[in-house]
């Protein structure tokens, strides 16, 4: 029995059906209340205006009828009771058999309590006579009681058909909630695909609407996990096997020289491998910070750079390279996460440095042009062919001319942190350094500001 109750509260539509019943009879209830208490009002004034014009009729003297104990049929329904006392208190007429209603000193209209009952009690002098003209309450009652009940009885037998309507109609309105209940629940556990928000109510679209940006997060890091996996699968088989070509390298080295260019080759290769596993996890991390959609903040890009300069500063400092803000306007803020935008300068950074002659330079430029930020790297190396610098920005490639270790991941990050951030990544030949340019140049903010 719990079971069927619970299951009715927590359905929408049982509980929409029950509290519109409730509506329904406590409308009803209220009508008949209000018709019986204006019924019986009105039949108040309608009696008692009556009782005073028998009262009045009777001043002229008793008709012959009342002689012989009665008034009539018209005075008796309505249960009137009609007394005569003379100025002495005698009674000298009653219309009803022990009606025993007291004789009334105060003139007009009083309720008496007699007989088990209450009475309405009009009184007149006239000719040294006292008239009163009497009434049982319960007829008034009865008579307010009967109208209501007819004024309710066309309710009560609509009251099935109105529930038939109200049924109609709360079924027709979440109609489109049970057909995005069954797209949802006959769909396969690996579609993500959006679910159709046609026809919905303004209630229940929004529900509908971030259902499906919630679709898409989990969708985005699905296929963030897949190319992860894929990328580790095809990247990391090349570097482990030259590991293991290099460990029985040093396994058969014959002598000490022998043995120590292996190791050091070994120890260039788990460098390498290590490298490679910090940038794929790092891309994996930043894919999934885009399904994600973390919450952007105004980030300064001077800050930025200050934070990325002195994270490769170390590096420069080992070949000699000058590494430095040329330029930095301070107005320079755009919305997004000041630890990814760290992430993407040290990439520019290390990757301009890797390839960099000993005793270059490399040097950070932050313009604010009208409403647009711009970020820009240039290094005093041998730069790009103009047909691969678009190339370089996918996956573990990495340009023919190039003599320098690496794993192809750098550019890419930098690419997938710039689509996180809304910036374009362009690459073009440095017109102070002579080497490579990159830019990243970011959308206008909401606020206008970056």
């Amino acid at each position: 029995m719990s079971r069927g109750i619970g299951s009715l509260t927590g359905s929408l539509r049982a509980r929409l059906l029950w509290f519109l019943l409730a509506a329904i009879v406590l409308a009803a209830g209220a009508q008949a209340l209000v018709a019986y208490r204006t019924v019986l009002a009105e039949a108040d004034d309608i009696f008692d205006y009556h009782m005073q014009q028998m009262a009045l009729s009777l001043r002229a003297g008793l008709p012959p009828s009342a002689a012989v104990g009665g008034l009539g049929a018209a005075e008796q329904n309505f249960e009137f009771v009609v007394q005569v006392w003379t100025a002495d208190g005698v009674r000298i007429f009653e219309s009803a058999e022990q009606a025993a209603l007291p004789q009334l000193a105060v003139l007009g209209f009083a309720d008496v309590n007699a007989r088990g009952t209450t009475y309405r009690v009009f009184s007149m002098q006239t000719r040294g006579l006292v008239i009163q003209v009497a009434q049982d309450m319960a007829a008034r009652r009865h008579m307010a009681g009967t109208l209501a009940l007819r004024t309710i009885a066309p309710v009560a037998l609509m009251a099935p058909l109105l529930m038939l309507v109200v049924w109609w109609v709360v079924s027709r309105s979440l109609a489109p909630v049970a057909r995005v209940r069954r797209q949802v629940a006959l769909r396969q556990a690996d579609d993500l695909s959006p679910v159709s928000d046609e026809n919905l109510p303004d209630e229940v679209r929004p529900l509908v609407q971030e259902l499906n940006l919630l679709f898409g997060r989990v969708r985005h890091a699905f296929d963030a996990q897949k190319h992860f996996v894929a990328d580790a699968a095809h990247e990391l088989r090349s570097p482990l096997a030259a590991l293991k070509l290099q460990v029985q390298g040093l396994q058969r080295a014959p002598d000490d020289a022998s043995r120590e260019l292996a190791v050091s080759r070994l120890v260039a290769g788990i460098d390498r491998a290590t490298r490679l596993v910090e940038q794929m996890l790092a891309l994996a991390r930043h894919e999934a910070s885009m399904a994600a959609g973390a919450k952007p903040e105004p980030v300064d890009l001077s800050e930025v750079a200050r934070l990325a300069v002195s994270d490769a500063v170390a590096a420069a400092q080992a070949r000699g390279i000058d590494i430095g803000i040329a330029h930095a306007d301070e107005a320079a803020v755009v919305n997004g996460q000041s630890e990814a935008l760290r992430m993407l300068l040290r990439n520019l950074l290390e990757n301009a440095i890797k390839y960099t002659p000993v005793e270059g330079r490399v040097d950070i430029g932050i313009a604010r042009k009208g409403n647009r930020a711009e970020l820009t790297v240039d290094d005093s190396g041998p730069g790009l062919p103009p047909e691969e610098r678009e190339r370089v920005l996918d996956r573990f490639y990495r340009s023919g001319e190039s003599q320098a270790p690496g794993s192809g991941l750098g550019l890419a990050i930098v690419k997938s942190i710039a689509d996180l951030h809304g910036a374009t990544v362009v690459l073009e030949q440095s017109p102070d350094l002579g080497g490579l340019r990159v830019r990243v140049v970011f959308a206008p903010s909401p606020s206008g500001r970056g």
